[in-house]
């Protein structure tokens, strides 16, 4: 369970005025020392596809035999208990309704990220590539979405922490900017900045805190330069009555709304549950 105090911690009008501003607000302490722990053993059972219940993943969990390849999963929740119990949390529902100044919020999805430790050695294999999340989700009908990034170890540049570019949600969607496997940051970097104004700020997350930020800010991370693993969980929420957009682009979830989605549908059924509502 989440601590107390935090539990009962309520979005000011100055953590608005952050969000609005940057794109990205980062929560106080939302996990106690033994959520981590018991998310952090989540990751170890998801991998070794140690599944709880009769369901089954939305894709193949699969390790690269590369061992310096970063892993990630969509819907954990599906197939492991203390992610479900993080990414439908109330409270992330609650925090990302007042962000977003909305009365209702669902999940879209979830991300289980393990990005290894590699030391001192030269490579671009752990980088997440500059992008914005609402690249891979025009197939709603809104971009205000939120990606809630929760650290489950102390996490600044040194093992891969996330930057985001300040201010980039309010430049619109950019094309092509899903690119998250691009790992050469540089030539991406030159591409979406185009005479925009290009400020890094490094989200840095002590264990249990979360970083909020839209759907259309873009962001980032380079290679984890530990030799110990960097660990998340990401809840992706968007406001109820999020329709479909039809035609617009592919997107696995679309499938949730049955075999034959129509324009306008909202994604309002058991794959999409909601958080939280007034």
């Amino acid at each position: 369970m989440t601590l107390k105090a935090e539990r009962q911690y309520k979005i000011t009008q100055k953590d608005k005025e952050t969000f609005n501003r940057d794109g990205y607000w980062i929560s106080p302490k939302l996990l106690d020392d033994e959520q981590i722990a018991r998310l952090r053993e989540a990751h170890e059972r998801i991998w070794s596809s140690d599944f709880d219940g009769d369901g089954l993943s939305m894709h193949p969990v699969t390790v690269s035999s590369n061992p310096e390849a970063l892993r990630k999963l969509d819907n954990g929740w599906w197939i492991n208990d203390e992610v479900k119990k993080v990414v439908t949390d109330p409270l992330i529902g609650e925090l990302s309704a007042d962000l977003l100044e909305t009365d209702e919020i669902r999940l879209w999805h979830d991300q289980v990220i393990y990005k290894p430790g590699i030391g001192d050695k030269v490579t671009k294999a752990g980088n997440v590539g500059w992008h914005q999340d609402y690249g891979y989700w025009q197939c709603c009908d809104t971009s205000d979405m939120i990606t809630v990034w929760i650290a489950l170890q102390d996490t600044d540049l040194t093992n891969g922490g996330m930057m985001t570019i300040l201010g980039s949600h309010k430049w619109g969607l950019i094309p092509d900017s899903a690119s998250f496997f691009n790992q050469n940051m540089e030539e991406l970097k030159t591409k979406y900045s185009d005479g925009r104004d290009w400020v890094e700020e490094p989200c840095i997350l002590k264990a249990g805190q979360a970083s909020f930020h839209h759907g259309l800010t873009f962001h980032g991370s380079g290679p984890n330069r530990t030799n110990e693993p960097r660990l998340s969980v990401v809840a992706h929420v968007m406001k109820g009555g999020t329709g479909y957009r039809a035609g617009i682009q592919r997107h696995d979830n679309i499938r949730h709304l049955g075999p034959r989605p129509i324009n306008g549908q909202s994604f309002a059924n058991e794959y999409f549950p909601i958080l939280y509502k007034r």
